[in-house]
């Protein structure tokens, strides 16, 4: 195809019905359509841009047990987190792994030594069937040999425990996405919904317009899900909502660092000196997340951008608990963002802000129309299960059993990652450390993408030096996940776009293969580079020029 379009054994037909609509594919919303679609719904999925391109992206990429939502009293939520966590780590054991976390006991600190121990003594208790072990403390000489780096000053010694992370948010969406796939779902990106059709005050149907080619379509439904996220209000419009206001988005965002004088080993969980907040220092992928800010957000939550404020907020801190660190604003690789879609409770601040997540019924405006409020990445599953068992409910059918707690995502479908790995580089042409990288990202896929090097030994060989990806991902994502623009791929499928020049650096040479190998013509390859960097505009850092700008000068 010459442009980006949606497959015609895809596209909807005319009056193509539906027992389910979800609207919005972040992690909650790819999780709803999984999940009804694997109990026998027929299921479309409709998201204005592309899979995980919204809040699912932009988090602090940990799988955690939500310990600051003890402060709260939570402990429903703390509970239903440790337990998604425990099932992530056994079903997507590729993507989500365990990793320690250090939270420092200092004097200065609001929150005392002895308060931090009951809530990790409490998160114990909570995670009664965890896999990975309990905490421990550790004296202050203890923390200084493990953390040498780290300001001695008031320092009283220090917790460790065990969550987990996600390296890769996006690979996680993608799997999920293809898990929906399987079951039937038929998805629709770059795709916005303009309007729901309704027989009286009855849900009949969703329409939307595609982004790409200009098409209009409407898809018959009698129920449908608003799982959009911050853009939920958005999706809405007033005459859904009768004007009342769902969403209080609160933006946080994170800076990239190369490794730098003092990083920590482990994630460090520690109070800021400035507001008592709890900012984390996260080793992720060979560089490091310092984050995260937690600010009201007003406007659309496709700006979102990181503001001088925050950069320097967050500078600050690591420089406090690191002295030898002295970060400086020209150390920052880049930044990111993305809006929480917290329920708005305009009293209270966004630090407070409840985060159980809420189903909220429109019936008699529009029934038939469900709205997801909050949510996490960590409980999407359990989200999912509860918003299913709620439309079987609304559609009088009795719920089939839910099986998304037992089935392996995709990319864990193998016994023994080591021996795989092995079995791979025996087998192929590609270097070892090829064979890592996409056993790391792809799992047990990772033998598909080396097998469209077999009849092209081109697209084994790295076009990426920072990363080290082949032209064989770009293909593969292209042919198999659900790819429409070159965006799409560098940035959340074979995550070259999340490398030290925001992909700027390969550009120009990811859209070559695709060319030749996918049929681009010049005008799609100049079309979707220009657009490309346009995107990585949103990563610039304030007080730095834009990362187009870095790398063109380079």
């Amino acid at each position: 195809m010459s442009k980006a379009q949606i497959p015609d054994e895809e596209r909807p037909a005319p009056g193509a019905a539906y027992d389910l609509v979800v609207i919005g594919a972040g992690i909650n919303g790819l999780g709803i359509a999984r999940d009804a679609a694997a109990r026998g719904l027929r299921v479309a999925l409709v998201e204005k841009e592309d899979i995980g391109s919204g809040t699912s992206s932009w988090s602090g990429r940990l799988i955690h047990g939500g310990l600051r939502y003890l402060e709260q009293g939570d402990i429903a939520l703390v509970r239903e987190s440790l337990r998604e966590r425990e099932r992530l780590f056994r079903l997507a054991p590729h993507l989500v792994k365990p990793v320690p976390l250090m939270i420092p006991f200092y004097r200065h600190n609001q929150r005392s030594k002895w308060t931090v121990r009951a809530g990790m003594l409490a998160y114990d208790v909570l995670s009664f069937d965890k896999t990975t072990s309990s905490h421990r403390t550790l004296s202050r000489a203890e923390t200084l040999k493990r953390f040498p780096q780290m300001d001695p000053d008031g320092l009283q010694g220090c917790a460790i425990f065990m969550d987990g992370q996600v390296v890769w948010s996006e690979r996680l969406c993608a799997e999920v996405a293809l898990q929906a796939a399987a079951e039937g779902c038929h998805i629709f990106t770059h795709s916005r919904v303009d309007g729901f059709l309704q027989d009286g005050d009855r849900l009949t149907g969703v329409s939307f317009v595609d982004e790409i080619t200009g098409q209009r379509h409407s898809l018959a439904t009698g129920m449908a899900v608003n799982a959009a996220g911050p853009w939920v209000d958005a999706v809405l419009g007033l005459k859904q909502s009768g004007g009342r206001r769902h969403i209080g988005g609160a933006k946080g965002s994170h800076l990239v660092l190369d490794p730098f004088p003092g990083a920590p080993d482990d994630v460090i969980y520690y109070e800021s000196r400035v507001d008592g907040r709890l900012v984390l220092v996260i080793p992720w992928g060979g560089r490091y997340l310092i984050g995260t800010t937690d600010k009201k957000f007003e406007d659309d939550p496709d700006t979102a951008r990181a503001d001088q404020s925050e950069v320097e907020y967050l500078l600050g801190e690591v420089n406090a608990l690191i002295p030898t660190a002295k970060l400086k604003v020209s150390d920052i690789l880049y930044t990111y963002s993305g809006v929480r879609p917290l329920p708005y409770v305009p009293e209270k601040s966004e630090w407070n802000v409840p985060r159980s997540h809420v189903i909220h019924d429109h019936a008699p405006v529009c029934q038939g129309l469900l709205s997801i409020i909050g949510g996490k990445l960590t409980t999407y599953r359990s989200l999912a299960e509860e918003t299913v068992d709620a439309i079987f409910a609304r559609l009088g059918r009795k719920a089939p059993p839910c099986s998304t707690a037992r089935v392996l995502f995709p990319g864990a479908r193998v016994e023994n990652f080591s021996a795989y790995r092995d079995r791979l580089s025996a087998t192929t042409e590609a270097a070892p450390e090829t064979v890592e990288r996409l056993v790391n990202i792809y799992g047990a896929r990772a033998g598909d993408v080396l097998a469209l090097g077999a009849a092209h030994p081109d697209l084994l060989v790295p076009f990426d030096p920072d990363t080290g990806a082949i032209g064989a991902e770009l293909v593969f994502t292209f042919r198999t996940e659900f790819c429409r623009t070159l965006t799409d791929a560098l940035i959340r499928r074979v995550m070259v776009g999340l490398n030290s020049t925001c992909g700027q650096n390969v550009v120009d040479h990811a859209a070559a293969i695709l060319a030749t190998h996918q049929g681009w013509d010049s005008d799609r390859i100049a079309h979707e580079v220009e657009d490309y960097r346009q995107y990585i505009r949103r990563f610039e850092v304030p007080g730095q020029c834009d990362p187009a700008r870095t790398v063109a000068a380079q």
